[in-house]
């Protein structure tokens, strides 16, 4: 479990390269910036502190385990682009992945003494389920922006992130069906997002 938290996130990020065939730029900086996020956090240590099984738990993982490792490099990204940071164009979605690698190196080495398959396979699917969701929805008003898209999209980049840190809450609270349900929700952005990529193809 440990060799698939190590690994996960690289794997995914070539599988993806290889069927989108993404040629952004920014991936040096992504791994640089990545690299420093994953240190200090991982000797500050988590921000909130778990109490159970109620909304700590929740915030547990929302705040330290899954959701703002996923979405501060796509806003790092954002202005990154925003600022002329790129020489060509941005990959959201490649951005954050390239940036979790090293996080989830780390982390590896952390959560290994405790042998728990939720954060040790459960919480890397769930950062690649967020960067590549997220990242879908924000091409997507990119590209066929319409006030309907935008709004579904907004919606969507609003509901991911909480849908994310309720699967790992359910999946803790050993309430498995309704835990594999939302990994399946959080997982649709991502597998919409590899059709779309087909059908351009």
């Amino acid at each position: 479990m440990s060799v698939f938290c190590l690994l996960w996130v690289p794997l995914f990020y070539f599988l993806r390269k290889s069927f989108a065939g993404s040629n952004s730029s920014g991936g040096v900086w992504a791994l640089l910036l990545g690299s420093i996020a994953a240190i200090i956090q991982f000797f500050l240590g988590d921000i909130i502190t778990p109490g159970g099984f109620g909304l700590s738990r929740w915030l547990f993982g929302f705040v330290d385990l899954i959701c703002l490792p996923a979405l501060i490099p796509i806003f790092i990204c954002f202005l990154m682009l925003l600022f002329r940071g790129f020489s060509g164009e941005a990959d959201f979605a490649g951005f954050a992945l390239l940036w979790l690698i090293p996080f989830g190196a780390l982390r590896a080495l952390d959560w290994s003494k405790g042998s728990d398959p939720i954060l040790l396979v459960m919480v890397p699917l769930l950062w690649t389920a967020l960067a590549v969701g997220v990242s879908f929805f924000i091409h997507l008003m990119k590209k066929r922006f319409t006030w309907w898209i935008a709004v579904i999209s907004i919606l969507s980049i609003l509901i991911l992130p909480c849908a994310a840190a309720a699967t790992y809450w359910a999946f803790f609270s050993q309430q498995t069906l309704l835990g594999f349900g939302l990994l399946a929700v959080t997982h649709s952005p991502l597998i919409l997002s590899f059709i779309f990529e087909r059908k351009k193809d």
